[in-house]
């Protein structure tokens, strides 16, 4: 009996034994994975967020993000499937781009914008250099900076070969245009803006942005606006046209405008990406400038400046890290050279949340603005109705004054200056821009030609527009209008074409003597087929 007894027993240990050690086995196969998992504490959301972008790696282009390791066979079919959509979508645009350059190239072959003109009178010209200079004077030829750090040392005389870009384009400035259709300065020019090394970058005084004069190593300057949001980001609906912010596409896009349009109004701009600390902060002499500069949360590099409105850390302008995105427009001649005279545009808006302008209650207005200096005589009233058209096309509502030369008196071209608001909305268009042509029934024959001819399908508006943009250095990041906003182009000039064609139908019902069309090129009344 104490045999089997003391048999049982030890039946009885060595089951627990095994079943102890079995339980020990199977406690670290199920903690070893738990083992090799990181000791981190998961990070709120807000600051994990923070982190992926401190560790993104920024470049020249754009933003290239680490891709997340795929695990699944979905996933990799997925990406596959969005790599060949992308991929098509790029061979379409470039498709796109490739095709509107042939049609951009024909547009600038087109007789109307290869009109015969008469040389131009020596008091036509804006600037000239002395064919002769005294002793007394000869110093005055030589420019050099006041520190002489980073700029050439140059002697120019009365031979263009010896200009730089900038003043050879400050030397074309006529009576009628700021250059010529296919100037051959301009390739150089654009080029200068786009890869000349900067050597000072102060803040331009005035205004309600931040804007930078930037200057070159030959003493050329331009107009630095940086950029403050996405290209396709569009305007809140809520926000008056006076608070929206100014963007740097559009005034490059604004550019190109308005050469297809053939009138060489607004100054060359160029995009360019910019070291904000090598270009920007290691070379201004501004003082106030310098002191806003300061590195974001992610390690961003960012400035905000001083001015009236948007200049402060919740408005900063940053760069990724340090690459920002910008326009450079070249400088125009200096006002103690040149000075320029600011019109207050009669079609101002009133820029009150509440009280309309006069223009918006009475619909005869244009009579009493057409009997007004300088709008009475000469092309003063067709070249605001051209500045209109100009601005409708890109949604400009922005448009209180513009300038002229005051060396040109009343008979003159106006600057197109300051374009930052356009292009803000692509989904909407802004009527009330048009305002002065509905109410004055008054465009140039040369204009109304050229705006036929781009709504016809081997010029249209949009392939030539994307094609010009095309030629951009920031294109090469991403398109600097988005198929929308060319599309909202065709769109409007559709609506523009329109207008004018109601103009003409109401005069010939009453009559009238006043006609439509200012004929500035008879010659050319029947070029182009008329659009459908």
């Amino acid at each position: 009996m104490m045999w089997r007894m003391r048999c049982r027993s030890r039946t009885i240990c060595l089951s627990l034994a095994f079943i102890a050690i079995f339980l020990h086995l199977l406690l670290v196969f199920v903690s070893l994975p738990i083992y090799h998992q990181p000791c981190n504490l998961p990070l709120p959301p807000r600051t994990q967020i923070l982190r992926d972008l401190a560790s993104a790696n920024y470049n020249s282009v754009g933003i290239s993000v680490p891709a997340e390791p795929q695990t699944k066979t979905t996933h990799r079919d997925s990406s596959n499937k969005g790599a060949n959509e992308d991929a098509k979508g790029h061979a379409n645009r470039a498709e796109s781009v490739e095709s509107g350059l042939s049609k951009l190239e024909a547009l600038f072959e087109h007789p109307l914008y290869n009109m015969p003109s008469p040389s131009i009178p020596e008091e036509d010209w804006l600037l000239k250099v002395k064919s002769k200079v005294k002793a007394s004077e000869k110093s005055s030829q030589m420019w050099v900076s006041a520190s002489q750090e980073g700029y050439d040392n140059v002697e120019w005389n009365i031979s263009s070969d010896s200009h730089p870009p900038w003043l050879r384009f400050h030397l074309s400035i006529s009576r009628w245009q700021l250059y010529r259709h296919r100037d051959p300065n301009m390739e150089p020019l654009t080029r200068q803006l786009a890869t000349d090394r900067i050597v000072s970058a102060v803040q331009k005084s005035g205004g309600t942005q931040l804007k930078l004069v930037m200057s070159f190593p030959n003493y050329g300057q331009a107009m630095f606006k940086p950029m403050k949001q996405a290209r396709d980001e569009e305007t809140n609906y809520n926000l008056f046209y006076f608070s929206d912010f100014e963007r740097h596409n559009a005034e490059i896009a604004a550019f190109h405008l308005d050469r297809i349009l053939g009138y060489r109004r607004v100054p060359p701009v160029v995009g360019r990406l910019v070291d904000v600390v090598k270009q920007i902060k290691d070379v201004t002499t501004d003082h106030k400038l310098a002191r806003t500069f300061f590195t974001s949360p992610v390690g961003n590099v960012c400035f905000y400046g001083q001015c009236s409105y948007y200049c402060s850390t919740e408005h900063a302008v940053c760069g990724r890290p340090r690459n920002l995105e910008a326009s450079l427009a070249v400088m125009l001649p200096d006002l103690s050279l040149a000075a320029r005279r600011t019109w207050r545009s009669p079609w101002r808006r009133s820029y009150s949340r509440s009280k309309l302008a006069m223009w918006e209650s009475d619909a005869n207005y244009c009579s009493t603005v057409k009997k007004s200096p300088p709008y009475d005589k000469g092309t003063r009233l067709v070249d605001f109705i051209d500045m209109v058209i100009l601005d409708f096309l890109m949604s400009n509502m922005d448009r209180h004054h513009y300038e002229t030369f005051e060396k040109f008196g009343n008979n003159t071209f106006l600057l197109h200056l300051d374009n930052g608001r356009a292009f803000g909305r692509h989904s909407k268009d802004e009527p009330s821009i048009l305002t002065p042509l509905k109410q004055c029934c008054r465009i140039r024959r040369s204009t109304w030609l050229r705006l036929r001819l781009l709504s016809l399908p081997q010029y249209r508006l949009s392939d030539v527009m994307r094609a010009s943009l095309s030629h951009d250095p920031l294109h090469s990041v991403a398109a600097l209008l988005s198929d929308p906003h060319l599309a909202a182009l065709d769109r409007r000039l559709k609506t523009v074409l329109k207008t004018v064609s109601h103009c003409q139908k109401r005069r010939s019902e009453d009559g009238g003597d006043d006609e439509v069309i200012y004929d500035d090129i008879i010659n050319l009344k029947d070029m182009v087929t008329p659009a459908g």
